[in-house]
């Protein structure tokens, strides 16, 4: 990495972590990945079980040109794992 781009940061460089989106019991997590010039649909899936909090990891294959569209194809990614999958998310 260059001085420069140490010194003013990186165009593509990851989101800060936003507050979670509550869904269903759940909290979603949006966090896309950066990957080159891209960024890949990813979340965190959190819920309190039983007084332990479990997390679930969503990397999905998919790639977006733009931040703000993979965010949002972050959080109906997740929240369709959750219609679909909440049963088993945590197994």
């Amino acid at each position: 990495m260059s001085i420069l781009s140490k010194l003013f940061g990186r165009g593509n460089a990851a989101p800060e972590e936003t507050p979670p989106v509550e869904y269903k019991d759940h909290r979603i997590y949006v966090a896309p990945m950066v990957e080159g010039k891209t960024w890949r649909i990813a979340a965190r899936i959190e819920k309190d079980v039983d007084g332990e909090t479990k997390v679930h990891q969503l990397i999905r294959a998919d790639t977006l040109n733009d931040l703000k569209d993979a965010e949002e194809a972050s959080l109906e990614k997740a929240k369709q794992m959750i219609d679909q999958q909440a049963r088993w998310l945590f197994d």
